[in-house]
């Protein structure tokens, strides 16, 4: 196997990292941390996706998490292998959300009349609103998250809701408000 490629960062970083002590060249920590655990969390996620092409995206999207991180616990990193899995781990179930809703909006796009399929363009900005939607409702319960879906995408009724998750018409007025209040609270707190 070959050793990973060299990360090479702006120049400003080597004075944010911590480095190893004096007695060698400094390397930066980040730097050093890809060096040694590159190729193992390239295994780890290849294991887990059964592809190379986005586990090698994965692993260089795990490191760029690293580079937003402090430098102080960077370098206080005890279990460095746990720590790089548990942030790849977070960019998988990512990944597998995106390719199961973009499967979705392809079988759903599938049963449309031609002349309704959107450019390639108008696609991508679909899927990345999708995508936005789903990262909004991910801390709803599911009946609540389930209740708004069916309204806002489906088009359903309160009356046809409530048929459809065996609830008061009462209760999905409680679940829409609460997917609603959540939503406005994440947009308060500036999140997409």
């Amino acid at each position: 196997m070959s050793a990973p490629p060299t990360v090479v960062l702006p120049a400003v970083l080597p004075t944010v990292f911590s480095t190893r002590p004096a007695e060698r060249s400094p390397e930066p920590l980040l730097s050093q941390l890809y060096r040694q655990h590159h190729g193992w969390l390239l295994g780890w996620l290849r294991r887990r996706l059964g592809q190379p092409e986005p586990a090698a995206d994965l692993a260089q999207d795990t490191f760029l998490r690293l580079l937003r991180q402090p430098a102080e616990l960077l370098g206080e990193l005890r279990a460095p292998r746990a720590y790089l899995s548990t942030i790849a781990h977070g960019l998988l179930v990512n990944h597998w959300q995106r390719r199961d809703l973009e499967a979705a909006f392809l079988e759903a796009l599938a049963i449309q009349p031609a002349s309704f399929h959107p450019s390639p363009e108008e696609r991508a900005l679909t899927l990345e609103l999708l995508m936005a939607v789903d990262r909004m409702l991910q801390g709803l319960a599911e009946r609540p998250r389930r209740a708004f879906l069916l309204a806002r995408l489906d088009g359903l009724g309160y009356a046809e809701i409530a048929a459809e998750l065996g609830v008061s018409e009462r209760m999905v007025k409680k679940y829409m408000a609460q997917a609603m209040l959540h939503c406005l609270h994440l947009r308060a707190e500036g999140e997409p």
